[in-house]
């Protein structure tokens, strides 16, 4: 049987080579080519579902949907400018986003004023600043949520990181983005507070989460202080993973995610809720 395999495989690239029609003959030349099917005893008849396959334009930033179709065709020197106007488009940097989350806080304030970073928060807090100083990356801001205990948790970062600016966006604030699955028995928000957490979250991760313009020449890296639930909806989205997913993710107090975003539209996690600088007594989730 390996033998007329073989054989046959021949036949019908050479039937398609020579333009005899025939769609087993085209899809057995082309179709493993496509696929990079590895096969083992997993990927053997291995489809991957719909939303396995990466969207690479899902910033809406690829050149071809930036810069008008081509026309014509034919016309050598539209296709020429076509291609420089395509390449004119293309990045060149990678975007680095370091999201942290708050550090422990209150749990039994009433407002978010009251609810403030205890001593234990206060110090994972400056824990995961020295981290991040000692990293020795060129940060450009830190951006935080405008809740308290994110509040205070970027201020104490920011001691360790004196000549960034900090920036306030009420976008990053806490909240419920999308109903999980599976659910939660004893976690089960009101309806309307997925319909108008989600829409704002949902905006804070396409006014960050973006691949770098053109002018953009060398990589950033900028530090968001928010939540636990921005976070993990956040990475789920990035990675193109279903957005109900998130609540399956655990992040520890004043933990670090980094999410790295490239020239192409591909996106890497390169660490998720990391709390190892941190001493055995200051972990908490």
């Amino acid at each position: 049987m390996g033998a007329w395999s073989r054989f046959m495989s021949k036949k019908f690239v050479a039937a398609t080579a020579i333009g005899v029609s025939g769609v087993a003959g085209y899809w057995f030349a082309t179709k493993p080519l496509e696929r990079h099917t590895v096969f083992n005893s997993f990927t053997t008849n291995y489809e991957p579902s719909a939303c396995a396959r990466w969207d690479f334009n899902w910033d809406h930033r690829e050149p071809s949907s930036l810069v008008k179709p081509l026309k014509n065709s034919d016309n050598p020197e539209a296709e020429k400018d076509h291609k420089n106007a395509m390449e004119k488009k293309k990045g060149r940097a990678t975007r680095h986003l370091i999201l942290v989350r708050h550090g422990q806080y209150n749990l039994e304030g009433e407002t978010d004023a009251e609810c403030i970073l205890t001593e234990l928060g206060r110090r994972q807090a400056s824990a995961t600043g020295e981290r991040l100083m000692k990293l020795d990356l060129p940060y450009d801001a830190i951006v935080r949520s405008t809740m308290a205990r994110a509040q205070e948790t970027g201020k104490l970062i920011g001691l360790w990181l004196p000549d960034l600016k900090l920036k306030d966006c009420c976008l990053l604030e806490e909240g419920a983005p999308i109903p999980p699955e599976p659910p939660v028995g004893h976690w089960r928000p009101e309806a309307s507070q997925f319909f108008q957490d989600g829409a704002r979250i949902e905006s804070a991760f396409r006014k960050y989460f973006y691949r770098a313009d053109a002018s953009q020449e060398k990589d950033s890296y900028t530090i968001i202080v928010c939540h636990a639930n921005v976070i993990r909806y956040f990475v789920c989205r990035a990675l193109q993973v279903p957005a109900e997913a998130w609540l399956r993710i655990s992040l520890g107090h004043a933990s670090i995610s980094w999410v790295s975003i490239y020239p192409s539209g591909r996106v890497s996690l390169r660490t998720l809720g990391d709390c190892g600088h941190m001493p055995k007594e200051l972990l908490t989730r």
